[in-house]
């Protein structure tokens, strides 16, 4: 099996979002059987992050998404593009309320915009993560995590929210083909 590693360290932008992708179709050029990303990320922006989501679930390949030590925000839709699930035991997921800097003055319109955008993104990543974590032992709320209650989930509650399918440090074998994706 020809195992790539893609180390995806730093925030969901358009930047790694590029990145990511273009990383991605390189390992394919390269005869890739299978992409592991490892994430280590505060989240980002939503429109990358939900891209992100939708090109690694229609690769021609397995996906397998592993915890470096943290995944926040965004990045837990990033991660849970996996159909493996990892984490290692000294890491963390984090979910919060949703926010967005605005510049300037901002007049009704846009602000109904700007409401009906953060209702709409928090629907997505909700369904996401219900179905990605569907029969899980101890569902999350994801609604209300995103709107007024944060949550951290240490890996052993990864494993019953369904965020993980394991914890395992996934040590990185010698031959392994390896790629890095940072800001």
């Amino acid at each position: 099996m020809a195992r790539h590693i893609i180390h995806y360290t730093g925030p969901i932008n358009s930047s790694t979002c590029g990145n990511l992708i273009n990383t991605c179709a390189k390992a394919l050029q390269q005869g890739a059987t299978l992409i592991q990303i490892n994430v280590a990320t505060m989240g980002g922006e939503c429109s990358y992050g939900f891209t992100l989501y939708n090109f690694l679930r229609s690769l021609p390949i397995p996906v397998h998404t592993h915890n470096l030590g943290t995944v926040e925000s965004m990045g837990n839709i990033l991660f849970l593009a996996g159909e493996r699930r990892t984490a290692c035991t000294y890491s963390k997921f984090l979910f919060h309320p949703f926010h967005w800097t605005l510049h300037g003055s901002v007049d009704h319109g846009r602000m109904a915009e700007y409401a009906m955008s953060l209702d709409y993104d928090l629907r997505l990543y909700a369904d996401i993560v219900a179905e990605r974590t569907a029969g899980a032992a101890e569902p999350l709320d994801v609604p209300r995590h995103l709107m007024s209650h944060p949550r951290i989930l240490s890996p052993k509650e990864g494993l019953a929210s369904g965020m993980l399918t394991e914890i395992d440090e996934l040590p990185i074998e010698m031959d392994a083909v390896q790629w890095s994706v940072h800001a």
